[in-house]
């Protein structure tokens, strides 16, 4: 897997999602189509049978969900409103996951997207398993509070418009 970085060096996720960062997500594509991104399982994200934590899969989804939604509003405050995550297959400590948010509606007040994480085989990205689906519902065009007007100003740095 790629290590895509910004151009201080310091990857992606650190300046855009610290909770991602954290367990390590690396994202490739941000844009209002498509929001995308990459994870090598460790026990961070991992339950005790040391597979895939379902609450860190929902993470997943929530956060690149909100990222294409705050990107395709313009930037204006989005808040997710609804969570649906079906978990189809397991990932286990060592494999790779790719996840990926594309909108199915983005109207003025509410968006609608649509996530699939896979687990890809390391040897051929081409070969993937599809291991959860979600559908995130968000509330977006909202007014930015003034404590955080600089909110959408490191996405704008990274994000394809």
């Amino acid at each position: 897997m790629e290590h895509k970085s910004s151009s201080s060096g310091k990857p992606k996720a650190a300046e855009l999602d610290a909770p991602l960062h954290t367990i390590g997500f690396e994202f490739e594509d941000l844009s209002a189509q498509k929001v995308s991104g990459n994870l090598h399982l460790t026990q961070k994200c991992c339950q005790p049978f040391k597979v895939l934590h379902g609450g860190v899969s929902a993470m997943i989804s929530e956060s690149l969900a909100s990222i294409g939604a705050h990107i395709a509003c313009g930037y204006k405050r989005v808040a997710g409103i609804q969570l649906s995550i079906n978990h189809l297959k397991a990932a286990v400590i060592g494999d790779f996951i790719h996840a990926e948010a594309t909108p199915l509606i983005v109207g003025k007040s509410i968006q609608v997207w649509d996530v699939r994480l896979w687990k890809i085989d390391p040897s051929n990205s081409q070969n993937r398993t599809l291991i959860a689906t979600s559908r995130v519902t968000l509330k977006s065009n909202t007014p930015v509070p003034d404590n955080a007007k600089d909110a959408g100003d490191k996405l704008k740095k990274h994000a394809k418009l």
